[in-house]
């Protein structure tokens, strides 16, 4: 069968991998911390340019995004794994502290799930709302 969404059922969830995207290492590490206590295998890229390669190489079941990034910003991941048969219905989730309305609305229009402010996801809501956002 195709994909593990299907297949995973009420089971345990240590066989959701997901990639966090993010070039700072602190916030990184702290959301990274929460979601493996909750069960959940994490990889982090600090970059985009790594972030592609990691997902292209074995595509992650979600994928957390922060929007500026060396060498690749997030939006143009974002297009790149869209455009890529191979990774075009990971989901993905923007976890970025900018908020302009032309951001968020570029991000929805190349399927980002949500698009959500650092300064107001604790590690905890970001690693409860995983579920949701891999049942789309």
């Amino acid at each position: 069968m195709e994909g593990k969404l299907n297949d995973r059922g009420p089971g345990p969830i240590d066989d959701v991998r997901v990639l966090f995207v993010e070039d700072d290492p602190a916030v990184a590490q702290m959301y990274k911390l929460k979601l493996e206590l909750d069960g959940y295998q994490v990889e982090v890229a600090p970059d985009g340019e790594v972030a592609l390669t990691m997902a292209r190489s074995e595509p992650p079941d979600i994928i957390f995004l922060d929007i500026r990034l060396p060498k690749l910003g997030g939006l143009e991941v974002l297009e790149a794994l869209r455009a890529d048969p191979k990774t075009q219905a990971v989901p993905v989730v923007i976890l970025s502290s900018h908020s302009e309305k032309e951001l968020v609305e570029r991000g929805a229009r190349l399927g980002a799930l949500d698009h959500l402010i650092k300064s107001k996801t604790t590690p905890a809501k970001l690693a409860g709302g995983v579920d949701g956002w891999l049942k789309h």
